[in-house]
């Protein structure tokens, strides 16, 4: 770098006042001020770019190692899954549709019982926590709570 104190400013200020002339000097200052920030403003887009571009690569290394381990255990576990497979009983296999025992199963069409309603919420469950089964209207609920009449005989 160039090391530019004060007092080489200063020589520089007054070569360019006695080269340049005091009416252009401030235009010119000015003009060289623009041009310094505008070379500074792309200096640090270039950086930044730069930066940008870096931090890219390492980005795209790092997924390239995760996708290869993610893959390396994949690998394993389907390995073991084939392995566990492999030993089971040959009849156990998903291709075979008997029950283990050589025979295969008779299909059964489900048990279905139309004339019943059947509910969400089990039969024992509504017992276990007194959910009520019957409707009782309003006026019966009254009166089946309500006291005994007191005669009163006097």
């Amino acid at each position: 770098m160039i090391d530019i104190g004060f007092s080489k400013l200063l020589i520089l200020g007054g070569i360019a006042l006695v080269v340049i002339g005091p009416e252009r000097l401030p235009r010119v200052a000015r003009m060289a001020g623009t041009l310094l920030g505008r070379a500074q403003r792309y200096v640090a887009d270039v950086k930044a770019e730069v930066n940008r571009s870096i931090e890219l690569e390492e980005l795209s290394k790092v997924k390239r190692q995760f996708d290869a381990a993610a893959q390396d255990v994949h690998q394993s576990i389907v390995g073991a899954a084939q392995e566990a497979e492999a030993g089971l009983h040959p009849s156990w296999s998903p291709d075979s549709p008997d029950n283990g025992l050589g025979t295969p199963l008779p299909y059964r069409p489900p048990r279905k019982n139309w004339r019943l309603r059947r509910t969400a919420v089990p039969h024992w469950y509504k017992q276990r926590h007194g959910v009520h089964h019957h409707v009782q209207s309003g006026a019966a609920r009254v009166a089946r709570f309500r006291p005994p009449r007191r005669t009163s005989h006097l």
